[in-house]
């Protein structure tokens, strides 16, 4: 879909969406990495979530809510990209505001926030990001490509991470980290689509 908006107005969005996929692949290195830096070991937390236990939690916090204020400032071509990113500006503020680690009813808050920001992540990449004006280009069937994987990608992430926390958990596999490498790849998924989105990789020939 081609835009009619000024160009100074289409490079903001296009850096905006660049932004968006780097602080999504950025998150979950960071806190690792700063996890590591202050205990001094190279031991992983069970999840992403869990790094809200130290002080990684800052970095954990700030970052969450600078994503939810892009995606509330971010502006699609129809109303359902502006509910889209309000929602998930939304839920990416109840991960950041409810620890996985407080009473009862924050975990809920917590989990269910995490739950649906991914649902709604997903659903940029599978039905938002793929949509065309016109004919696709051979450089927007690529694009359109890498949404979909993303997308489902982040889909199946997301449950197997409920799998594992109804089956799996109490068993051999939990030394594996699997919740926090799954949160990880869910993460980098939606990364790459924001960063494709952003025109930085396959942009259409003459643009």
């Amino acid at each position: 879909m081609r835009s009619t908006v000024p160009e100074g107005v289409l490079v903001s969005y296009l850096t905006l969406r660049r932004v968006v996929g780097a602080f999504g692949v950025a998150l979950p290195v960071v806190v690792a990495l700063w996890g590591f830096a202050l205990c001094h070991c190279a031991e992983l937390r069970p999840s992403i979530s869990d790094y809200y236990a130290v002080r990684t939690r800052d970095v954990l916090v700030g970052m969450l809510f600078t994503i939810g204020w892009f995606l509330f400032s971010y502006r699609g071509y129809e109303r359902q990209d502006d509910v889209a990113g309000n929602l998930a500006c939304l839920f990416a503020l109840g991960v950041a505001l409810y620890p996985s680690t407080g009473s009862p009813w924050e975990k809920a808050v917590h989990f269910s926030s995490a739950l649906a920001l991914f649902l709604v992540l997903s659903y940029f990449s599978l039905f938002l990001f793929t949509k065309s004006g016109g004919f696709p280009t051979p450089e927007k069937r690529i694009r359109n490509r890498i949404y979909i994987a993303c997308g489902v990608s982040m889909l199946a992430c997301t449950a197997l991470i409920g799998l594992y926390y109804w089956r799996l958990q109490d068993t051999a596999v939990a030394v594996l980290k699997p919740v926090f490498w799954l949160q990880s790849f869910a993460l980098w998924a939606f990364g790459i689509s924001w960063f494709v989105k952003g025109e930085t990789l396959w942009r259409d020939a003459g643009t």
